[in-house]
């Protein structure tokens, strides 16, 4: 009985780990992560103890080579893009449109659109120096600011193909693109407004983020940027650069491996320029020359500075790889198996069931994706059991595997470091946002698919 439920007191105790270590204790976050890794495997019996070791070097490798590039690139865009000046010239084009007051709007704009093509992290890499040019600006709203992004991107993330996770959970469950693509707008825009910008409000009337020295730019020098005329900014097109063509560059890639055939020649030739690896770095060249131009004429300090920011970068990547490879320690444990096959029986509706499975998943190993992924292979089987159209059951799988997301996923972790917050800041902000798109992401497509089943 106890092998039985092993996973689940894996779980258990990897929880408690990571509270005693990182909020109680106040390890840094990379060592108290690795450490709680070592104690999942430890009193998991489906890792062998030989193993534990490199099963965690392992799953660490395996996430920092998804994310230490773009994370390191991300790091010299963020503080060049602030130090030149172009962040802030961005924020005063949007500013000019909205008015400072209403500046969240550009943002939560932003972050909807620009996360349809391209990965939510990559999407936060490029805009969260603009919420700190923001905030240096106004002088207030920083946690309105980043809830807005957050929302706007993590919601397209997991509802609108062709972001990789629904597109994938749509060919799963044979779901039509286009119907998908439809449906993931028409749950994910009112979503998005709930979670983002009427809770930003909310939450931004009881917390007051301030400004830290991250990404390698202080505070003090965010503030004198913001006081700058505008004759000591670049001009509107080159601080937008590095944004544009990291987007443009990603969301080819994503088209043409959606819409043609992979032998195509430019299918390849758009399957290298848009890779983020090679996007952001592209991205991080051009706003690097922008710093030079602006900043100094002098290589050795140029480069001095670009060093710096991979100094901040790198301790980045490390915690995120330390969050991945938490997660996939307790995926090696056997807790998401577990809990999926335990669901199974509740005997509720498929579209319930669905969310129920892939918010537990996700809640146990921590990747959003992964969670989609597996829930939509255990109800595939099912779906003759709709009385509506696949595309709200890809729905309510995305809804479900973007909830409560803590300590064992790596983007918790990209917008604490990134964002200069601290894990309680990140809590309230980006977890509650997370489990706020999970949960009117289910209403939202129960009310639709009542209305419109397109069945």
């Amino acid at each position: 009985m106890a092998f039985e439920h092993a996973p689940l007191v894996a779980f258990g105790i990897g929880l408690m780990m990571t509270v005693l270590l990182l909020v109680k204790l106040k390890l840094p976050a990379f060592i108290g992560l690795i450490i709680s890794t070592f104690a999942v495997g430890t009193v998991a019996p489906q890792v062998p103890l030989g193993d534990i070791a490199s099963e965690t070097a392992t799953a660490f490798g395996d996430t920092f080579a998804g994310v230490g590039i773009p994370i390191l690139m991300a790091a010299v865009i963020g503080k060049t893009m602030l130090e030149s000046g172009a962040a802030e010239r961005i924020i005063r084009s949007f500013t000019a449109i909205t008015g400072e007051d209403n500046g969240e709007y550009a943002l939560f704009g932003s972050g909807f659109v620009l996360a349809i093509p391209v990965f939510f992290g990559n999407v936060f890499y490029l805009l969260a120096p603009l919420a700190r040019s923001m905030r240096a600006r106004v002088g207030h709203s920083y946690s309105l600011f980043i809830v807005v992004i957050c929302a706007a991107a993590a919601t397209t993330h997991v509802f609108v193909p062709p972001t990789p996770g629904p597109l994938a959970v749509a060919s799963e469950v044979e779901a039509n693109l286009g119907t998908t693509m439809l449906v993931g707008m028409l749950v994910g825009f009112p979503t998005a407004v709930l979670s983002g910008l009427v809770y930003g409000k909310f939450i931004a009337k009881r917390i007051d983020i301030p400004l830290r020295d991250t990404m390698g730019t202080t505070t003090e020098e965010l503030k004198d940027i913001s006081q700058q005329p505008a004759s000591n900014l670049p001009g509107v097109l080159e601080a937008s650069l590095p944004i544009l063509l990291a987007i443009v560059l990603v969301g080819a890639q994503t088209i043409t491996n959606t819409f043609f055939s992979s032998g195509d020649w430019f299918v390849a030739l758009f399957a290298f320029v848009g890779n983020p690896n090679f996007a952001l770095t592209v991205a991080a060249l051009v706003s690097a020359i922008t710093f030079y131009r602006m900043n100094t004429d002098d290589l050795e300090t140029w480069a001095d500075e670009l060093t710096e920011a991979l100094k901040e970068g790198g301790n980045i990547a490390a915690i995120v790889g330390a969050g991945g490879a938490f997660g996939g320690m307790l995926a090696a444990a056997g807790v998401g198996g577990y809990i999926s096959s335990a669901l199974q029986e509740l005997g509720l509706g498929l579209i319930i069931t669905a969310w129920i499975i892939a918010a537990a998943v996700r809640i146990a190993q921590g990747s959003a994706t992964v969670a989609m992924l597996t829930t939509a292979g255990i109800v595939a089987p099912l779906i003759g059991q709709l009385t509506v159209h696949p595309a709200y059951l890809v729905m309510a799988i995305g809804a479900g595997g973007n909830i409560l997301s803590w300590y064992n996923d790596g983007g918790f972790w990209i917008i604490t470091e990134i964002g200069g917050l601290t894990q309680a800041e990140a809590l309230k902000t980006w977890t509650v946002v997370t489990t706020l798109i999970a949960v009117f992401g289910l209403v939202f497509t129960l009310t639709i698919s009542t209305v419109m089943p397109l069945a």
